[in-house]
């Protein structure tokens, strides 16, 4: 029998290009997800809200997957914003369920779409299932803070949710820390990695690919802003002692202080004299990502926070050790001394020392590369799917949960 999933993710588009704005590894995961459980049997309908003009009503990306664009407030409206049109989008994916037939589970990403689910589950009393992707609590308590506006509709959402998804036991733990979620309503369902597309490669031709020239080559991949650290990637080249070293910064502005920190960004490498090895490039189609992983000695992921840690694991099956944060889902992502390391302060400093016993010790990195690539095949978005449905089909056998 068919499962129609009701894919809501009211604030970004599987369909636009991560590391533009707003988009990034959650579009990916999106997308990913969606397919995924189209391959597996699903019928998926994926509402986003329509953020331009000229847009068609649906787009079908394949067979069982389609976008739907929701209007909802003006197309240019910040993220800061949408709070103010949950309703409106809300009242547009209802009108679509009565156009179309109304699904066997409802799925929200993140905490706007949450609440949209919120009031669409109790329109329709189907389930509902929430994947957060970041928390508000958690951001706050690692030096980003969101507004009580947001941690209130998190806790909201969770006390009715029927699954709350989390990508790992990290994640789960700060569910039950941050906002008292119930243990019995919490799912593990690990994303995936399309290994097609991220597999160990020719580094010489990757590097080729890309006009690199000899040296060890760094790498960033994420969004602009504080949250991801970039700063640190920069900082920790300049503490390499090597000058024939170089980093690659690929992500784009994002959020309110994207511009401010590109900016920053940008004057640091001046004033550490790295503007003729640092280079900073535009968001890449996702698919293009894998030739940047295996032109790369190591990825930095030094967030902050970081629910899953999607760079890393890509970077991981690509054959890429990491040095990373030891924050949120890198902790499960990242096996310390086995496919990279985790830094006790996420200092450059740190990364540094790391980084440098990786460049300096060749077998070292490459058996670090062979187990990295090992252990991310144990994550597949088949997999995911194959779990994410069990989990719908455990919540229509329950009593759906009942907040009023």
């Amino acid at each position: 029998m068919t499962q129609s999933v009701a894919i809501l993710s009211l604030h970004t588009s599987p369909l636009t290009q991560p590391g533009v704005g707003d988009s990034g590894g959650m579009n990916v995961y999106v997308r990913e997800m969606a397919a995924a459980l189209a391959h597996a049997g699903s019928e998926c309908r994926v509402y986003v809200r329509r953020a331009q003009n000229g847009l068609p009503e649906e787009v079908a990306i394949e067979p069982g997957v389609t976008v739907v664009h929701i209007d909802a407030g003006p197309v240019d409206l910040g993220k800061e914003d949408l709070f103010g049109v949950v309703d409106e989008f809300a009242a547009g994916v209802l009108a679509d369920f009565r156009r179309n037939g109304q699904p066997d589970v409802i799925h929200a990403n993140y905490w706007l779409s949450g609440l949209a689910g919120h009031r669409v589950k109790h329109a329709v009393g189907v389930p509902l299932a929430v994947t957060f992707h970041t928390l508000a609590r958690v951001k706050a308590a690692t030096g980003d803070p969101e507004s009580e506006q947001r941690a209130q509709a998190e806790t909201e959402v969770i006390g009715c949710a029927d699954m709350v998804i989390a990508s790992c036991e990290p994640e789960a733990q700060q569910l039950q820390r941050f906002y008292d979620a119930p243990l019995e309503r919490i799912e593990l369902a690990p994303p995936g990695v399309e290994h097609a597309l991220f597999s160990p490669g020719d580094r010489e031709g990757a590097r080729a690919a890309l006009g690199l020239g000899g040296g060890p080559v760094l790498l960033f991949v994420g969004r602009i802003q504080p949250l991801k650290r970039p700063l640190v990637a920069v900082e920790t080249l300049a503490l390499l002692e090597r000058e024939d070293a170089r980093l690659l910064v690929v992500g784009g502005p994002s959020g309110i202080e994207g511009e401010v920190e590109y900016r920053r960004l940008r004057d640091r490498i001046q004033a550490l004299g790295l503007g003729g090895r640092v280079t900073l490039v535009p968001p890449r189609p996702h698919h293009w990502l894998s030739t940047y992983y295996r032109a790369a000695d190591v990825v930095l992921v030094p967030s902050r926070s970081e629910s899953f840690g999607l760079v890393a694991l890509e970077a991981a099956a690509s054959g890429t050790p990491v040095v990373a944060a030891p924050v949120g889902g890198l902790r499960s992502v990242v096996d310390h001394g086995r496919t990279g390391f985790l830094v006790d302060e996420a200092t450059p400093e740190a990364f540094a020392a790391q980084a440098t016993a990786l460049i300096d010790n060749p077998l070292l990195a490459a058996a670090m590369a062979m187990d990295a690539a090992d252990w991310a095949r144990s994550f597949s978005w088949a997999a995911m799917a194959r779990s994410l449905r069990a989990t719908y089909r455990r919540a229509q056998s329950r009593v759906p949960v009942d907040c009023t």
